[in-house]
């Protein structure tokens, strides 16, 4: 009995197992969303912080107040964008985010204004009450419309909610560009990479909020709710760009617009402290002479000084008016002010001061002359009064003439390069003066001036050259003379009478040891060294090898030569001895000739030595390192691979959820074998896709061929199509299998089953996809950002009807079985208004159009770059593939429109996506698979294959890339097999592998009355089939390796007798 117990048990702990894996997958999804939002959340973050560090830095500097206010404003508007996106991971994510209150985000500053004004709102309307009432006491109890409006809760954002997320970005698209100019006002410093990286965010956040538009009334959608959530992502790299530039900012800028207020601060202070000096001087002199008015120069005088004691006050009431002005962090910015304002406040203290100064200055000259002083005092103060003045003068026409360059070509010359070209101008101007005759006369008589006054100078330079050299002489005779006299020997040969060179010599002391090399007949060096004689003469060195020695020279290409004998006769595994390494480290050392050694013959030697040295077992070798082992698996893959590949007990937890259908589905999937390897063609396959009844396989390769392979009863080829221009990108079999479709550049061909091209469609525009009617009469092209309809076979006019996306390049398109709607995928070529992306990606959509009314039904946003769509057979799901992304389940459903007097509308609605175990590339098509689309196929870019079920989203399967050859290009599925999986894939290699599984129980499944492929794989399969084999009896096949095929019949173009080529 406690053994029945515990098998009744045990069925439902694999209940609950894989109950928790679905349970697990979607906890996965809930904790990447939740960590997505945490990342933006940091990022909002780090932002805010940055914000508030820089109104901080901010603060100390003049005109700051602009700054700090759209500083403020900018952090108000990252909390409401911020509460915003919380909602919306809140809708998505509803166990891992949680929601906010709306009361947090009030500003406590205007809550405390709002309470002031309330208060005082209170007080008059006490005082009214006093007046009206004055009996009766005003208590928080009596009723009072005025009393209800304090007592309100206090205001909060109506417009904080999902629907106003374009007015939001619309706000802080604004209020990041007024922090722009608002940071541009302050002209001591300019950072271009902030500038880029705001104006780029500013652009990019009008962008989505003009796409968003498209979308009002739908932002409570899941789909759009993800790709809300998925801007966030987009929006963070901006946040982080900015973030990063304003701590430089910080860092470098505020500090250089300090510096650079501090110095000009420092300029006035000066300029009032020297004008406050002067004033005193002025005023003191004043008490000389202001009571010296009977004279007119006396009179004079104190009008000059009264002048200049007018002009130093004020030119330093306005420097210190200045100073406060700069330093003032209310005052508004330079281009806000009056340009006559700006002239007062800049430049009145220095024009001031110096009026002050020339007043001053003329004053005195006057003085000196009306107080009767000596004259040579008058004539002293008078000359350098005026030299000062004159200089006082020029340098400050010099500074105004710098300033008048400036304003004039905004740095682009300096005013040396301006006086340049007016001399330069001067000088061609008087140059033609002077060829005049009465001007020309002179200008030979000063040429011929100077021209004697050159060549009386170069006889004054030659004379002087002569004497030095005889002084040198000279002094040379008397210092040989001198050495000989006391005995010491002289180099002549250095010192030569008239010559430039110098003297060398080297004296040594005769006392001390040199060690002089020898060398042996080999060129080795010897360590025995000797000492040299004394004697009264030194020895003398000169460089370079003595004549008398004999250095051999060595060759290095011996010592290879015979280290390779020893290494061949020493060691068996082709080492070098241990003395190879050594040996040549000391004949490196050896002393080689003076001679000159060619480029060529170092490059040898320096080979020789890096493979000698490699040859040596002493050196340090490259090991091998061992695999780094796998980390360990997560409960979620340890999950998802005990379903997988089959750990014990995992059917049996399966049939407990799903029944037998995944229990049969992943034994079925483990036996997929390769069955056949087709090897037709020379280039990329670029599509396959099986015929709807099973009997055909068609391909297309960059080769410019396209085949046809027969499935049943063997894998043969049929037929080859050949395409003498362009490549073929795609081919779709018709809905009854009897038409094949071959897409090339412009061109659309239209083949039977037989090979035979019925029709050849030009088109003016390219064509990007195909895609046949249901009914099998017709197709449809995708060109640009129009979709044609176009007639297969027969009619006068090829083009049945037109379909216009205006805004959007189709990149795919599907029909629904009932041929009303299309559905189609591509990027968005601009927002409605126009607008492009600066850094952030192109919007994609997802649309279904309505054939009959004309117009789009429903648009879905998405991020990710959209690649194709597929949808099922009975037209109730829609498989998105995407370039990197992992593929997506949506569902079409029929809704009432409200809008639109309750019609009936399609909709798309994401059901789930297909995620893998790993962080995977995928880059191919998504394909349904198995019986009734159960089954959701998608490749990688690394070339394995992951295999879906449909309905739960658990992987079920993966086939390795290795398996597959490892290059990978497109896969199909036969939708025809009932009991039997078979797909095929392409490779670069031009080879088309198909895969089944083993044959099951056969019979016949009937598509359109016409026999098709049945169960098992195709070289197993019997058929009674008369009719398909008659005539085979006498064509000889071919058989090249395992794989039997008949030889290919190659299907010309169309000639006369084929219908078409039509064009547009």
């Amino acid at each position: 009995m406690r053994v029945l117990v515990s098998h009744q048990c045990l069925p439902s702990c694999k209940c609950l197992k894989y109950v928790s894996i679905k349970a697990t997958l979607d906890e996965q999804i809930q904790n990447e969303g939740a960590e997505s939002f945490d990342r933006f959340q940091r990022r909002i973050n780090n932002l805010d912080q940055e914000l508030r560090n820089f109104a901080n830095a901010a603060r100390q500097l003049g005109s700051s107040i602009g700054i700090l206010s759209t500083a403020f404003r900018l952090r108000e508007c990252l909390a409401n964008i911020l509460f915003l996106f919380r909602e919306n991971a809140a809708d998505l994510f509803p166990r891992k985010v949680a929601r906010q209150p709306k009361e947090t985000l009030v500003n406590p500053n205007v809550m405390e204004k709002r309470r002031k004004r309330g208060k005082r709102r209170d007080r008059t309307s006490f005082e009214a009450g006093e007046q009206e009432h004055p009996g009766v006491a005003w208590t928080s109890a009596t009723p009072s419309v005025r009393h209800d409006k304090i007592t309100a809760p206090p205001f909060l954002d109506s417009t904080l909610d999902a629907q106003f997320f374009p007015e939001h970005f619309e706000v802080f698209a604004t209020d990041v560009i007024a922090f722009l100019n608002r940071l541009n006002e302050f002209p001591e410093f300019t950072d271009e990479a902030v500038s880029t990286s705001i104006r780029a965010f500013e652009g990019d956040l009008k962008y989505w909020a003009c796409c968003l538009r498209t979308y009002r009334g739908q932002f409570k959608y899941p789909a759009v709710q993800r790709y809300i959530h998925d801007l966030a992502s987009e929006m963070g790299g901006h946040i982080d760009r900015i973030t990063n530039t304003l701590r430089m900012f910080i860092e470098v800028g505020v500090p250089t617009i300090r510096c650079a207020q501090q110095h000009a601060a420092s300029n006035l202070l000066t300029l009032s402290t020297v004008a406050t000096f002067f004033s005193g001087v002025t005023a003191t002199t004043l008490q000389n002479s202001s009571n010296s008015t009977s004279t007119g120069l006396g009179r004079g005088v104190n009008a000059f000084w009264f002048s200049s004691l007018v002009f130093s006050i004020a030119a330093a009431v306005n420097s210190l008016i200045g100073l406060s002005w700069r330093m003032a962090m209310y005052r508004s910015p330079g281009h806000r002010v009056p340009w006559w304002v700006l002239i007062w406040i800049h430049r009145s203290p220095l024009v001031f001061l110096v009026m002050s100064v020339a007043c001053f200055s003329v004053g005195l000259v006057l003085f000196t002359y009306a107080t009767n002083q000596a004259k040579i005092t008058s004539i002293i103060t008078t000359v350098f009064t005026a030299f000062t003045s004159f200089g006082l003068a020029a340098v400050s026409a010099w500074f105004a003439s710098e300033r008048w360059t400036y304003l004039k070509y905004r740095g682009q010359k300096w005013l040396a390069d301006v006086l340049g070209e007016a001399w330069e101008d001067a000088v061609e101007f008087w140059g033609g003066v002077m060829e005049m005759p009465p001007f020309l006369w002179v200008v030979y008589s000063f040429s011929w001036l100077w021209r004697g006054i050159i060549l009386t100078r170069g006889i004054l330079e030659a004379i002087a050259k002569w004497a030095w050299r005889g002084c040198r002489w000279v002094g040379a005779a008397v210092i040989s003379i001198h050495n000989r006299l006391v005995g010491k020997s002289i180099d002549w040969t250095a010192a030569e009478c008239g010559t430039d060179s110098k003297v060398q010599q080297t004296r040594h002391n005769a006392s001390l040891p040199i060690a002089i090399p020898t060398f042996g007949p080999v060129g080795e060096t010897s360590d025995s060294s000797t000492s040299a004689p004394s004697s009264s003469a030194p020895l003398l060195l000169r460089s370079g090898p003595p004549s008398s020695s004999k250095i051999n020279r060595v060759d290095v290409r011996s010592s290879f030569d015979a280290a390779d004998a020893v290494s061949s006769s020493g060691s068996s595994h082709g080492h070098a001895s241990p003395n190879i390494a050594t040996d040549l480290l000391n004949n490196s050392n050896r002393v080689l000739p003076n001679t000159l050694i060619t480029p060529r013959e170092r490059f040898v030697q320096a080979v020789r030595s890096v493979i000698m040295l490699q040859r040596s077992p002493f050196l340090p070798r490259r090991e091998r390192t061992a695999p780094l082992e796998p980390a360990a698996p997560t409960a979620l893959a340890e999950a998802l691979s005990s379903l997988a590949y089959g750990e014990q007990g995992s059917e049996c937890g399966v049939s407990e959820i799903r029944g037998s259908r995944l229990t049969n589905l992943i034994t079925k999937l483990k036996t997929l074998q390769l069955t056949e390897d087709l090897l037709i063609h020379s280039g990329l396959v670029r599509c396959l896709q099986f015929s709807p009844n099973g009997k055909f396989l068609a391909t297309t390769s960059w080769d410019r061929t396209s085949a046809i392979f027969r499935v049943w009863p063997q894998f043969e080829g049929h037929r080859v199509l050949a395409h003498l221009q362009g490549f073929v990108s795609q081919v779709a079999w018709s809905p009854s299998g009897n038409l094949l479709l071959t897409k090339l550049n412009r061109v659309v061909k239209v083949w039977t089953e037989e090979g035979v091209c019925r029709r050849s469609i030009n088109r003016k525009a390219s064509i990007q996809a195909v895609t046949w009617l249901p009914s099998g009469d017709a197709f449809m092209t995708v060109e640009g950002s129009k979709v044609v309809k176009l007639v297969a076979l027969t009619g006068f006019d090829q083009v049945l009807d037109r379909y216009y996306f205006n805004r959007v390049l189709i990149h795919d398109l599907a029909v629904t079985p009932d041929s009303l709607r299309l559905l189609c995928v591509g990027p968005i070529l601009s927002s409605p208004e126009g607008l492009q992306p600066s850094k952030s990606r192109v919007e994609k959509q997802l649309l279904v159009y309505n054939m009959q009314t004309k117009q789009i039904e429903n648009q879905t946003p998405v991020l990710h770059d959209v690649k194709d769509i597929t949808l099922s057979r009975d037209g109730r799901f829609v498989l998105i593939s995407y370039e990197k992304a992992p593929p997506q389940l949506w569902t079409l459903e029929m809704v009432k429109d409200r809008t639109v007097n309750m019609a009936t509308i399609a909709r798309l609605v994401l059901r789930h996506a297909y995620v893998p175990k790993m962080l995977v590339d995928f880059g191919g098509h998504g394909y349904f698979g198995g019986k009734d689309d159960q089954l959701v196929l998608c490749a990688g870019k690394a070339g394995d294959i992951y295999i879906w079920d449909r309905d739960s989203a658990i992987l079920l399967h993966n086939i390795h890339a290795q398996a597959l050859g490892g290059d990978l290009t497109c896969l199909a599925w036969n939708q025809a097999v009932e009991n039997v999986l078979m797909f095929a894939t392409g490779s670069h290699d031009g080879a088309v592998r198909v895969w089944t599984t083993p044959p099951g129980r056969s019979h016949v499944h009937t598509a359109l009355s016409t026999p098709s492929l049945l169960t098992g794989p195709p070289s197993l399969l019997k058929f009674d089939s008369s009719h398909e084999q008659q005539g085979e009896g006498t064509s000889s096949n071919t058989r090249t390796g395992s794989i039997t095929a008949r030889p290919f019949c190659v299907s010309p173009e169309p000639q006369d007798d084929i219908t078409g080529p039509l064009s547009l």
